[in-house]
């Protein structure tokens, strides 16, 4: 190995320097040709390069011209140093020969545990380690008076049966270990017992109580029919289903009778009573056809949009399209709305293959007044401003849409736009509504996105004054 790199009191002098390696000489030896000294180790490692001269001068060397210098060792081992821990705080100083014997008794060196546990730490450090961390160390157990190894003695702590715990249940009772499994199995008011009826586990103490309410325990029938061991949850369900002695309510109860009987009679009172039963039918059935119509008109009126703004969605539009032309003068009709709250009921009707001039060759749009609930508080004719649109449905983020609009106000003189006067709901067919044949030639349609997904869109929008809506 190169020379000494200790920490010295004083840089040593040059002349106790290896020129190879530039520290302190281990193993000094000379050249007798030139008298250069060197390391031993060092002067080996660059001859082993095959250069046969003296790294200092050049001159050539002869291997049995090179002898050990004792009298230079002797100078340089008597050089002071400090100890190599002294950056740990070992404040010790001495010659170099004499650091051995220091390591015997440095509190920074570090040393193998004597009890061969394969730790290594410092000297300073072994006492603590003896009496509390090694493995290997020596250990009375304090409850039974075994003794242990350390590392077995950690594997004995919590399992010692002469060892006094508490109950793990927390019933507060105190035991050696070893008794336990006993107390907790048969003696401790705490300890857990499943319910024979649904299993579900209680503490010992409770489970009476616990029977009071639990779904399984066996109870018997109120009706005294005689089933038994009837689980209280079942109970409900026994009374209602299967019990015969149960008071039921005639199955026509919601048609009008109010016959109350057991179980077992119900059968003898349905075949005294069909007459009756089919004639309390026959009035019910009556009832709820009025009910059901009175609550289609009340959801037709709540389903109507009444902002002025009706967009129309004509799904299927090739199959309709089709259809129209197979159809001559085939109309459809889209769902009403109204002008505002209160206002004008109004309807948007199409003719995808056109109508009027328009026909084979557009798709025409009409819009007609219908009968509405608030017409005797309206002002007649209808007035009001009326846009029709067909949207262009392109994204709007690779072009700007191109919606297809046409505006008109109402003719006073027109008679769609005067008073309905038919029933409600009805259409004058006399009275085609007002609008545009030639909307859009079916060519134009094509040349957008007007259809999208196999579907078209129409708005119909009404302008109507702010003083009116309010």
């Amino acid at each position: 190995m190169p020379g000494f790199d200790y920490k010295f009191l004083e840089k040593p002098k040059r002349r106790f320097q290896c020129p190879l390696c530039s520290k302190a000489m281990r193993d000094p030896v000379q050249v007798s040709t030139c008298g250069h000294r060197f390391c031993d180790t060092c002067l080996q490692e660059f001859l082993s390069e095959g250069v046969f001269k003296c790294p200092e001068d050049q001159l050539p060397l002869d291997y049995a011209k090179i002898y050990p210098d004792p009298e230079l060792e002797q100078q340089i081992l008597a050089l002071p140093i400090r100890c190599i821990h002294s950056e740990e705080g070992c404040r010790w100083t001495g010659q170099m020969k004499q650091l051995q014997g220091h390591f015997s008794t440095c509190a920074f060196n570090v040393i193998p545990c004597p009890n061969r546990c394969s730790i290594k730490l410092t000297r300073r450090d072994l006492p603590d380690h003896l009496q509390h961390d090694c493995p290997k160390r020596k250990v009375k157990c304090e409850f039974c008076g075994s003794e242990f190894t350390g590392e077995a003695y950690e594997n004995h702590q919590g399992i010692c049966p002469q060892e006094s715990v508490y109950c793990e249940n927390k019933c507060g009772a105190r035991m050696m270990r070893r008794l336990l499994s006993q107390h907790s199995l048969a003696e401790c008011p705490k300890r857990t017992q499943p319910c024979k009826y649904c299993g579900k586990e209680f503490v010992f103490d409770t489970i009476q109580n616990h029977q009071y309410h639990c779904p399984r325990f066996p109870v018997a029938c109120p009706n005294q029919c005689g089933t038994p061991n009837i689980a209280r949850e079942d109970l409900a369900n026994h009374v209602k289903e299967n019990c015969g002695s149960a008071l039921i309510l005639c199955p026509f109860k919601d048609a009008g009778c109010k016959h109350r009987c057991p179980k077992l009679a119900i059968g003898r009172h349905l075949e005294d009573t069909t007459k009756s039963h089919l004639t309390m039918m026959c009035s019910l059935v009556g009832r709820q056809r009025q009910e059901i119509l009175e609550l289609r008109r009340e959801m037709e009126e709540l389903s109507v949009s009444n902002d002025g703004v009706l967009i129309w969605k004509l799904s299927d539009y090739s199959r309709k399209l089709q259809e129209a032309k197979l159809r001559n003068n085939h109309e459809f009709f889209s769902p009403p709305f109204y002008t505002h709250r209160y206002g004008y009921k109004l309807q948007v009707s199409a003719f995808l293959n056109g109508n009027g001039s328009g026909e084979g060759s557009h798709l025409s749009i009409y819009i007609r007044v219908l009968p509405g609930e608030y017409d005797n508080l309206l002002e007649w004719p209808f007035s009001y401003k009326v846009t029709f649109s067909i949207m262009d449905q392109s994204d709007p983020s690779l072009s700007k849409p191109q919606h297809i609009t046409e505006t008109f106000n109402p003719d006073p003189n027109w008679k769609n736009f005067q008073k309905p006067c038919s029933t409600r709901n009805s259409l004058d067919e006399s009275t085609l509504g007002f609008g545009y044949p030639k909307f859009i030639s079916h060519e134009e349609i094509k040349k957008r996105n007007y259809v999208r997904d196999n579907s078209l869109f129409l708005k119909a929008s009404i302008e109507i004054p702010q003083k009116i809506m309010a």
